[in-house]
């Protein structure tokens, strides 16, 4: 079979979705009143449809108006995301040609030809999403290495690592996030990367065991801009890598022996603090009111498995300089109703509430939810592989779908800009500019019924109707200075 069949055969479900978005990436012929729609609705195909445009007036109707207003800013936003986890990594390794590979890089992470993702979290070692159990620093049992003599990056070196750099050429602003479910066992009270708390004496190698793998991938021609210190530190997994860390053993690990390692190192790779669910934000908050601690830290990492994203806005008001990720959301089969209304709330809400980043989990996973170690058995990937069919297809998720509505549009420097919502039940909505002034408003309509609205900006109006449950992106270029 030749290249172009692969590749055709590659974007098969896709396709007409990226021909559709096409147009949304050329230049703009008028000036200033031009708005450039894109809809979505659950289960349709293609999933963005390119609406006709629309042009600002004076003539505002009597429906519910949004009103933008980009003399207000707030948080710049880094990107939007996932995680290649080492089973998404091997599935694009093991799985796809290599035509087919590039294919799906391209519609995930060129800002042309696909959606511009710019955002992973990588774990460091296994996850729940690994095809074996294992660390940076295995040793025999009954072993310890505290020298960190036998670190290597080897494993990730097979598949992970190349995909990260196909990424990276693809989009050179993809930024890394490197975050361990657990340091090696002998670190480890349990003696396994299976439950167990960090051992006192272990301190010192935990963060050296950092410093080296930042060094190891930037080695490899992969940079790490950010880690996060444990992942869901208050969850103890029985069947797949964690590690219980209190909030004191946190703070101060990060106080005394990762800031200072990283400083020592002369590293200046972000820190973000706690990686856990919105309703545990005394854990942050508890971290950043040490000062000393706080002062190696950029901010916090956040997951939505609990409580609301609007902690995040409270987490803000406490520390309005440090910074906050949303940095974990998977979709999964437990979800019921419209997913895309769903993943399209997080994405509005999240950075609604100052978050900079909204990162789903794994990039891709087979029909069947996998490979997986253990934890979640019907977690969705932002694509699916589905290597049951003949050839293997590649088949974009409503994850896909919900992201490509702000990543394919928002620009690296991007910063939300105000704008009112009606919120869940009516217009749900957020709005962002763009370096080049461009404005980007995300819109939801969630009120089971089509919606009729204005979008107000700088004395000037436009209308459309929103059917029910759809998702719309519009786009128009910065005020004429004519």
């Amino acid at each position: 079979m030749n290249h172009s069949n692969l590749v055709r055969i590659v974007l098969a479900s896709c396709a007409s979705l990226l021909s559709a978005m096409a147009a949304s990436a050329l230049p703009q012929e008028t000036s200033g009143t031009q708005i450039e729609v894109v809809e979505s609705l659950e289960n349709q195909s293609p999933a963005l449809v390119n609406k006709p445009a629309l042009r600002f007036g004076k003539a505002q109707t009597t429906a519910l108006t949004i009103r933008v207003d980009d003399s207000v800013k707030y948080q710049t936003i880094e990107g939007f995301g996932a995680s290649f986890t080492d089973s998404s990594a091997w599935l694009f390794d093991k799985k796809l040609s290599r035509e087919q590979r590039k294919a799906a890089l391209e519609m995930l992470f060129d800002p042309q030809k696909g959606i511009g993702l710019s955002v992973l979290r990588q774990p460091m070692g296994a996850s729940d999403f690994a095809l074996t159990d294992y660390s940076y620093d295995d040793v025999a049992p009954g072993e310890k290495d505290p020298s960190l003599a036998k670190f290597s990056i080897d494993h990730d070196k097979a598949y992970i690592l190349p995909i990260l750099k196909e990424a990276l050429a693809i989009n050179p602003n993809l930024k890394i996030i490197g975050t361990p479910w657990s340091p090696p066992g002998w670190m480890k009270t349990s003696q396994s990367m299976i439950r167990g708390a960090l051992l006192p004496e272990a301190y010192p190698a935990l963060a050296k065991y950092f410093v080296k793998y930042i060094k190891a991938y930037q080695d490899a021609g992969v940079p790490v801009f950010a880690i996060t210190i444990q992942n869901e530190p208050v969850n103890v997994p029985g069947n797949y890598p964690g590690m219980d860390m209190t909030v004191v053993e946190q703070t101060a690990f990060l106080r005394e022996n990762l800031g200072p390692a990283l400083r020592e190192a002369g590293l200046n790779t972000k820190v973000l603090v706690f990686d856990h669910n919105w309703d545990l934000i005394e854990y942050p908050i508890a971290v950043l009111d040490d000062s000393k601690a706080a002062g190696f830290a950029a901010g916090t990492a956040t997951h939505c498995y609990g409580g609301s994203p609007t902690a995040q806005a409270e987490l803000h008001e406490r520390f309005p300089d440090k910074e906050i990720w949303m940095t974990e959301c998977s979709g999964g089969d437990w979800q019921k109703g419209n997913l895309l209304e769903q993943q399209a709330r997080l994405v509005i809400n999240s950075t609604r509430n100052w978050a900079k980043s909204v990162v789903l989990w794994n990039l891709a996973l087979d029909q069947n939810h996998e490979p997986f170690l253990g934890g979640c058995t019907n977690c969705r990937g932002v694509v699916t592989v589905n290597h049951s069919a003949s050839p293997v297809q590649v088949v974009p998720t409503v994850d896909f779908t919900a992201l490509a509505h702000a990543s394919k549009f928002l620009k690296p420097g991007a910063r939300r800009v105000a704008s009112n919502s009606f919120d869940q039940g009516s217009l749900e909505d957020v709005a962002f500019q763009n370096p080049d002034g461009s404005i980007v408003l995300i819109v939801l309509n969630s009120s089971g019924s089509s919606q009729p609205l204005n979008i107000s900006w700088k004395a000037q109006f436009a209308s459309y109707k929103m059917p029910a449950g759809a998702v719309a992106t519009f786009h128009w270029p910065a005020a004429s200075s004519k």
